[in-house]
């Protein structure tokens, strides 16, 4: 069967009624699609299970890479299958540091941080999947949004990616980010404390640096919380939307969102170390210039 005849958009979902089948004859005997295609959309994470029910205990879900997994009776194949997602070829995140249970990278614009249920191959820790040796599981600590770029944690241990949330939870890790914003911004440094989704969230802001030519200010900013959008909210409140930013910024702005996260530092709960992270020159001087 060719390509062309394939469905591009396809939701499926198969309960399993005997043992020893195989996923991907399964999923090819309930669909147009071959099992190659098959094969491609389990690699960039578009396939589920869901395992069988015991002792009155749902199954838990999680994705499903291996072709020739053997199921059980009870467990259900789920197929998220989008020919034009899957086709998206993720932008290069970059190692930063690793560390052996977690990583530090930076994470391009337009990566993202967290997959969808119709896949994964283009977030960061499905990248460090592929990319880090010796290879190793990756689990999310904290997130950037998909326009931000920047330094972002990745755990390599579920202990360990327990440990590092901890910390972002007690506010124990000091993030920093540069941000460039339409406006002359002032040399007084300024906090902002307006809750975000009836949450608090406090957000502190300082002048690096003033472009009269393009009226724009090159700023500090650093957050005790992390809510969502929490940076671009705040600096859109009190009158200075980040350049790029098309959620709060100003209209028909056609920039990349000028936010990145650039430094990461924290007390390591494994050994009491203490860790700081920052982005080399380049990568800085390369969001700097793209003005």
């Amino acid at each position: 069967m060719s390509l062309m005849s394939q469905p591009e958009k396809l939701e499926i979902h198969i309960e399993i009624k005997d043992n020893d089948m195989v996923a991907i004859d399964q999923i090819a005997d309930q669909c147009e699609l071959s099992k190659q295609r098959i094969k491609y959309a389990m690699k960039k994470g578009a396939v589920w299970l869901t395992h069988a029910r015991k002792n009155d205990k749902e199954g838990h879900t999680q994705r499903l890479r291996r072709a020739k997994k053997q199921l059980n009776v009870g467990d259900t194949l789920h197929l998220y299958y989008d020919e034009h997602l899957l086709a998206v070829e993720p932008p290069t995140a970059i190692l930063i540091s690793d560390e052996g249970d977690y990583s530090i990278w930076y994470k391009p614009y337009g990566m993202l941080s967290q997959g969808s249920k119709w896949s994964d191959h283009c977030t960061i820790n499905r990248w460090a999947e592929q990319h880090l040796l010796p290879e190793r599981p990756a689990f999310i600590v904290h997130r950037l949004d998909r326009a931000a770029s920047g330094l972002i944690l990745i755990a390599h241990k579920k202990g360990t990616a327990s440990g590092l949330a901890k910390l972002f939870e007690k506010r124990e890790i000091d993030k920093r980010y540069r941000v460039i914003v339409h406006g002359n911004f002032g040399v007084y440094p300024r906090t902002m404390n307006s809750e975000i989704d009836d949450r608090t969230a406090s957000s502190k802001a300082s002048l690096l640096d003033y472009d009269s030519e393009l009226d724009r200010s090159l700023l500090e900013v650093t957050i005790e919380s992390g809510r969502k959008h929490q940076i671009r909210r705040h600096l859109s409140e009190i009158g200075f939307p980040v350049v790029g930013d098309r959620l709060y910024g100003e209209e028909g702005d056609s920039d990349d969102l000028q936010l990145i996260a650039y430094r990461l530092s924290f007390i390591d709960p494994a050994n009491d170390e203490q860790h700081d992270y920052q982005l080399p020159d380049e990568l800085m001087t390369c969001f700097l210039t793209e003005n």
